[in-house]
């Protein structure tokens, strides 16, 4: 998720969920409080963008459909989250078809501004929604993705450059490189060249 901006107090669950129907930017609900959040960098987007068309061209023609940055998840310890991806093979929308509870995918990418929560605050929370299966956290500084799988007791995985992550709850396999597509890091740099040699 994008970096933390500000911190602006303390509302209702209904009223956060209503002021950001309209709102201009982006706000996670979290233990009453609204936090606003910025922008992403270009490798962020890349990312974010790989995965999620990658997800969605194999889930096509499935009763499961991929989002990116834009949909809600309530998590099971009442905050409001906006995952980078996530997908959803049911149709269980709230609000409007603004939030879900029932992801089976979580991706967030990391920057130095959000590890801790992404690392921590929302392992715990998202590990506690009972549809997930998976969550993956994906460096942008350097290749580097972590997969936390529920068939694992929520154990991490790591996998590098050259290999092949299989998602289990899609039945979908994709490259590390795929993911880091166009993304312009010291490690993909790196990698590229050795292939050309």
């Amino acid at each position: 998720m994008p970096t933390v901006i500000k911190q602006l107090g303390f509302i209702t669950e209904e009223e956060y969920l209503v002021s950001e129907l309209n709102s201009e930017v982006k706000h996670e609900y979290v233990d009453g409080q609204v936090i606003a959040m910025a922008g992403a960098s270009p490798d962020h987007g890349r990312i974010s963008g790989n995965i999620f068309g990658e997800f969605r061209t194999h889930l096509k023609n499935t009763s499961c459909e991929p989002f990116i940055s834009d949909m809600k998840v309530k998590t099971s310890s009442e905050q409001f989250r906006y995952p980078d991806v996530l997908v959803v093979c049911d149709k269980g929308f709230i609000n409007n078809g603004y939030v879900t509870q029932s992801p089976i995918i979580i991706v967030e990418v990391l920057s130095r501004s959000t590890r801790k929560i992404d690392e921590k605050d929302k392992l715990i929370e998202y590990i506690n929604i009972p549809t997930l299966k998976e969550y993956v956290l994906i460096e942008q500084d350097y290749a580097d993705i972590t997969v936390y799988r529920e068939s694992d007791d929520w154990r991490t995985t790591h996998y590098f450059l050259g290999e092949n992550i299989y998602f289990e709850s899609i039945e979908f396999t994709l490259s590390v490189e795929e993911i880091y597509h166009r993304v312009e890091n010291e490690d993909v740099v790196k990698f590229l060249e050795s292939k050309e040699d």
